[in-house]
């Protein structure tokens, strides 16, 4: 169901992903005095727009809630790795666990033979989640992290919900994702909302 799902989202016009888009949604972002994790929108917009394309999410309403993920997650792209507590392994623009960051990195090609001897992270020592993490975490990976789990974790029922009615389909898009869509992850779909012209 979920590869018809996404063969259904091929057919739509792809909504474009500007650095003007995403600095509405977070206006004040900068980059200046913070880590070199940091991205702005205008770094971060190319590769999300092209995570996009690679994992054949069209659907404006699918997109705004998985960038208000993102947003939110990373701290406007501030962080791509897990800071408060500092949960070891976990990061991304999404901040996935550790798991996950292995099956994306097993899932990309490129990444395929450098992760080929990791068969799980439960018991592995931080070295090797670091190691993970810093594979996962390079720009074009980094931004496509939120695009891998929602077509591979959270299809079709969030894709069905989000394209329905995308307050509605965001509850059950965080509901995979495993967290409560109140306080400030429906700030941010609102904001993502009215970035992308939804309201």
């Amino acid at each position: 169901m979920a590869l018809a799902a996404l063969a259904n989202a091929a057919t739509e016009e792809p909504a474009k992903i500007s650095a003007e888009t995403l600095t509405k949604m977070m206006p004040n972002q900068t980059c200046e005095g913070k880590s070199d994790d940091c991205r702005t929108p205008a770094q971060a917009a190319p590769f999300i727009e092209k995570s996009m394309a690679r994992y054949r999410i069209n659907n404006t309403n699918e997109i705004a809630a998985i960038v208000s993920l993102m947003a939110l997650e990373s701290g406007n792209f501030t962080f791509k790795h897990n800071v408060f507590p500092g949960r070891k392994g976990q990061g991304t623009a999404n901040m996935q666990m550790a798991e996950f960051n292995l099956e994306y990195a097993k899932s990309i090609p490129c990444l395929q033979g450098k992760v080929a001897n990791i068969t799980t992270v439960n018991n592995a020592t931080n070295a090797t989640l670091d190691y993970i993490l810093s594979l996962v975490t390079v720009d074009k990976y980094n931004f496509g992290s939120a695009a891998w789990f929602y077509t591979t974790k959270c299809l079709p029922d969030s894709r069905t919900g989000l394209q329905k009615n995308i307050t509605e389909g965001f509850a059950t898009y965080m509901k995979c994702v495993g967290v409560d869509p109140a306080g400030e992850r429906t700030t941010y779909l609102q904001r993502a909302m009215a970035a992308f012209g939804l309201s």
